[in-house]
This record gives C-alpha cells, structure tokens and sequence, in this order.
C-alpha cells in the first residue's frame, strides 16, 4: 500500500519517539510511506493567529505537492492536520491560493491513527500480533484538532472518536472509556499562558485516573509533549504527585508487534513509562 505523508516539523524533533515508532510500523505493516518532496511547514501553531491567508497558503502549497503526487496523504499531528483541512476546503471551493496553480482534490486527507485503523485495517494489524497488552488500562486522547469543529475536520465522531480505542483494544489493552478524549491539553498555550495550559492538562490526568486508567496513549506530539513534560510542575503546583506514562499509539503497537527499538523510544520520554510496562511484564 503506498500513501504520501506529511511529516511535520516534530518528528525529527521533540517528537522523534513518535516519527520512529510511525516509520517502524508502518513498514512491518507492508505501508510504503512517500514524503512530500519539498514540504514546507503547516503554519501551526502561530500562523493562524497573525496572518490567515498566509497560514492557509503555507498548507495549500503542501496539498499542491500532494495532489501532484496522487496519492492519499497521511497526516500523524493533529495540528497539521486540521490546518491542511482549512486549506483543503477553500481549495475545493475554488478558491486561488498562492503557491497552487491547480487542484484536484481527489486525495484524501487522513490522519495516521483513522488510515491504520480504516484503511490497513485489523486483520493486518493482529497478523503481526506478538506480545499482547494485557493488564495495561490506557486511555486514548485524541485531543480536539481531529475532530472540531467537524465541517473542516470531516470527523467521522468529533465527539467519541474511536480508531484509537479499536487498535488498542485489538493488541490486548483494557482500554477505558471516557469523556474527555477530545478535550483540549491547551495546545501551544504552555508556551504564552502555561497556568492555564497546565490547568487543562491537569484536568485530564485527574479524569484519566478517575476513569481507572493507568496511562494514557495520544496521537499527537503537541498533546503528548503538553500531557509528558508537565507532571513534575503540576505536582509541584498541587501537591499531589503525577506520574502517567503517555504513550504514542505507535510505541505500543511497536511493543505489541515485538519491533526491537521500543527501548529506545521510550527513553526519551519525561514521566518514564518502562516502570508501568515492566511491573505489567511488558517489557
């Protein structure tokens, strides 16, 4: 099967965890990802906010790329994905965009999680099945820019996502259910208002336990990083101690399929999850 991706600027960055574990399982799963040649960035987080036309023809000039190419594009940040769908929905309008001479627009727009589960699908995904996650109890957090507002997210359920859930539960995981997986972590806010960030992530670690989960798994590097890399402040602030491991989907779809770089990829989180994996005999 052969996609285009686009990569984003986190994945050979603070999220290099994330792009590793995508490429791994990706090509155990026979999906041959094909990056934009020349893509430039999204405009995420800051573009939107100072200049629209220019952030919308900043992910215009990618689906020009990828439109050329023909093939669905894949989306693994949440961010990204929702500004290429402003950008889709005014180009299918007809709208000239700079950067763009023509557009097809018969490529689909999809993010990595939705084309695991929709397209690779659980046959093939169970086929490479090695160790199951048994006795691990996530939650999975798909946080809010896959899914709102639905006209330009084209989500499936903007409320109760589910792709995430399906794998999880397909490898094994006790998956829990809870409201809050599309509530917001405050996104790039941890960088121009961290009180109220940190408040918003506070609340969904606290549901999270609340829910009974141990950990939880996202799909997103903002989110990931937002729900990481602020535990220790948070306590700090609270007075009571946060330790939730959060995964990327694909670190545990690479440790459920027996890839040999989990180790790896999981030690360079914040909140150390092998302590969880190993007391579960996950690892």
């Amino acid at each position: 099967m052969d996609v285009s991706i686009y990569p984003g600027c986190s994945l050979d960055g603070t999220a290099k965890e994330y792009g590793e574990s995508l490429e791994a399982i990706t090509s155990m799963l026979g999906v041959n990802l094909h990056e934009l040649k020349d893509w430039n960035c999204c405009g995420a987080s800051s573009a939107h906010s100072m200049n629209n036309d220019l952030a919308v023809a900043l992910a215009a000039r990618n689906l020009g790329i990828a439109d050329q190419m023909g093939m669905d594009l894949v989306v693994p940040c949440a961010a990204c994905y929702q500004r290429l769908k402003v950008a889709e929905k005014r180009l299918v309008a007809g709208e000239k965009l700079e950067g763009v001479d023509n557009y097809d627009g018969k490529i689909h727009i999809k993010p990595l999680v939705d084309f695991l589960w929709d397209d690779v699908g659980e046959k093939q995904i169970l086929s490479l099945l090695k160790k199951r996650l048994e006795g691990l109890n996530p939650v999975c957090y798909y946080g809010c820019l896959t899914a709102r507002p639905p006209k330009i997210t084209d989500a499936k359920s903007p409320e109760n996502p589910m792709s995430m859930d399906e794998i999880m539960t397909c490898l094994g995981a006790n998956v829990r259910q809870w409201s809050y997986k599309t509530d917001c972590c405050g996104g790039s806010l941890i960088l121009t208002r961290p009180d109220i960030a940190r408040t918003l992530i506070r609340k969904l670690l606290d549901m999270a336990e609340e829910a009974g989960a141990d950990c939880v798994v996202a799909a997103c590097p903002m989110c990931q990083s937002n729900l990481d890399g602020r535990q220790r402040e948070i306590s700090q602030e609270s007075g009571k101690e946060y330790n939730v491991p959060i995964f990327y989907f694909t670190e545990l779809m690479g440790l459920a399929c027996g890839n040999p770089s989990v180790k790896k990829w999981l030690g360079r989180h914040v909140t150390d999850p092998r302590p969880l994996l190993t007391r579960k005999s996950l690892v």
